[in-house]
């Protein structure tokens, strides 16, 4: 697929169709690099031609499909320039940066959305994707848009104290869990909860003895990382899980992880969803839309 359009009517609107019209932008072929830009790309409806993308780019699903150079962090020059881009619109960290200095030095433009991993940091990256696909306009709208979202999240009242364990991935017979300093403590924190495993930093293995002193009450993972596990039913047999109050009472949300930790577009109703989730099963009604 060389010539590809995407148009969307909101931050929330699937893709809806390849879009024909010319302009400037139109004529440059883009290498995206990042998921959260290229949902942003998508959420501004920005009329550019994308030849290609990096490994994490995985929404909307018609970008998923255009060719990859590799993973965002461990990219070559080759199979960047492979594609024949004029313009590079990359996350911050995207790299390595001597790929990226060759790049430049070969006449492709490469813009860096060098982006702090936080929620406050969304609005910006929104009017900084806009300003660079002209899209200003629109930028400006939906940021506005997702600051609203964000801060009438922050307006709701407290839950009830609830211990919670967000599962990355497994690992042996040990799950692979968040603790300070991630994407996933961020999302933890501003729907409410308590992260269980907040003391320690980074994504890390925790054994059966953890599991247990720790206590976690509500487990969160996303739907491939349960795939990759053998279902729900394998999660519950983790050693130590049982030993739980979220193992007794098998209470578990399978979220979106891209969308919830990735800091797009898509995130601010991604969180409101989990408070929702939350809150019904802990059997509170507090959210308000």
């Amino acid at each position: 697929m060389n010539v590809t359009r995407f148009a969307c009517q909101s931050f929330a609107a699937l893709l809806i169709g390849w879009l024909t019209t010319g302009g400037a932008l139109a004529n440059e072929r883009w290498v995206i690099l990042g998921g959260d830009i290229a949902e942003t790309i998508a959420a501004l409806g920005a009329d550019i031609d994308i030849v290609a993308r990096d490994d994490t780019v995985l929404h909307p699903p018609e970008m998923a499909e255009l060719p990859s150079v590799g993973y965002l962090r461990q990219l070559s020059a080759e199979s960047v320039l492979s594609v024949a881009p004029d313009r590079v619109l990359a996350a911050g960290h995207s790299g390595p940066k001597e790929v990226l200095e060759q790049l430049e030095a070969v006449g492709v433009t490469v813009d860096v959305i060098d982006a702090p991993a936080d929620l406050s940091s969304i609005a910006e990256k929104v009017r900084t994707v806009a300003q660079h696909t002209q899209r200003q306009q629109r930028g400006d709208e939906l940021a506005t848009s997702l600051t609203a979202t964000l801060e009438r999240l922050a307006a709701l009242p407290p839950l009830p104290d609830t211990r919670a364990m967000f599962i990355l991935h497994h690992s042996g017979l040990t799950p692979r869990v968040a603790g300070s300093d991630t994407a996933a403590h961020i999302a933890l924190d501003a729907v409410g909860l308590d992260n269980a495993f907040g003391d320690m930093a980074g994504y890390q293995s925790v054994a059966a003895e953890a599991l247990a002193k720790e206590a976690p009450a509500l487990v969160i993972m996303s739907q491939r990382g349960l795939d990759a596990l053998g279902g729900e039913n394998a999660l519950w047999k983790l050693p130590g899980m049982r030993l739980t109050p979220a193992g007794r009472e098998q209470r578990l949300i399978v979220i979106d992880d891209q969308a919830l930790l990735g800091f797009g577009p898509r995130t601010p109703d991604q969180l409101f969803t989990l408070r929702q989730d939350i809150e019904a099963l802990l059997g509170t009604e507090q959210v308000s839309r």
